[in-house]
């Protein structure tokens, strides 16, 4: 199957947009990258962190735009490979690098990761995200190279720890 130009910037659109809330802390325009029934899916720390429709999606906004370690960062999302389904959505995986820019240069590279996600095109024509994970690293993507492909869970900083 192949996807129409118009749906493959639709989809770059949806991530750039998912980027720019989440880096300026625009919760509402977080929320408007996804649909209502979406989850999201953080497997980096020990514990993985899931967030459901519009509300949980509201929350991790929220944390992120109040994590004192977070303000300065910037998600770079990159070599996106596009897979139509045949029910019309689109999973996708991509690169995903984080920066952390505070204080005076040199800038931290804070996080390199891949996005895992599953968006569906809206009555409206606008595409957003039904499911999205973000994950490190490591894990299944790595595990063609001999003794790799086990997921090794991080400890969360105190400056990222989720308070529900």
């Amino acid at each position: 199957m192949t996807l129409p130009i118009e749906d493959r910037i639709g989809l770059q659109d949806l991530i750039a947009d998912y980027s720019w809330a989440l880096d300026t802390g625009d919760v509402e325009a977080l929320v408007a990258c996804f649909t209502p029934d979406a989850r999201m899916v953080e497997e980096v720390f020990e514990d993985p962190d899931i967030w459901d429709g519009h509300e949980g999606i509201r929350g991790i906004a929220e944390h992120y735009r109040n994590a004192a370690g977070f303000p300065g960062r910037q998600h770079h999302v990159t070599q996106t490979q596009f897979k139509p389904q045949p029910d019309g959505s689109v999973k996708m995986r991509s690169f995903a690098i984080v920066t952390e820019c505070e204080g005076e240069p040199p800038y931290l590279l804070r996080f390199t990761g891949w996005y895992d996600d599953h968006a569906v095109k809206g009555e409206d024509g606008q595409w957003r995200f039904h499911r999205r994970t973000v994950r490190l690293w490591d894990g299944e993507v790595l595990k063609n190279f001999p003794g790799r492909g086990e997921w090794v869970p991080r400890k969360r900083p105190d400056s990222l720890v989720i308070r529900r």
